[in-house]
């Protein structure tokens, strides 16, 4: 798992999708991090196998090894885990209950299930 500060440079790589170092400091708000912070955190990521880089002369171009899908799916995951005794319908439950939804978006989530259940019986 990832630290909140190498998440934060995680989601600059997604949306980059490769950056060289100066092309993710430039996707941090003013006050910018020192750059050995981000350096470091780019070491403890490539470390973690989160991320590589392709050297070009002196310059490291990054890119993420991991998607963003499957990283948020692995999140939800461990989350319904531990705090949902490993029930979806215990989180969904909760989830529908808990954040407030609109009608609308209910139908929404409705739609979705459905869809994926029709994908389902497909198969």
């Amino acid at each position: 798992m990832l630290t909140n500060a190498e998440e934060q440079v995680m989601k600059y790589l997604w949306k980059l999708d490769k950056a060289f170092f100066k092309d993710i400091l430039n996707q941090f708000p003013d006050p910018k991090p020192a750059t050995t912070t981000i350096n470091t955190l780019l070491k403890r990521m490539i470390d973690k196998r989160f991320v590589d880089y392709k050297l070009y002369g002196n310059s490291r171009e990054y890119f993420p090894l991991v998607k963003k899908s499957d990283y948020f799916a692995n999140h939800i995951n461990i989350l319904i885990k531990n705090f949902f005794n490993n029930s979806t319908s215990q989180f969904a439950s909760f989830f529908t209950k808990e954040t407030n939804l609109s009608e609308d978006e209910l139908k929404q989530l409705r739609e979705i299930v459905d869809d994926e259940l029709r994908s389902k019986s497909d198969d």
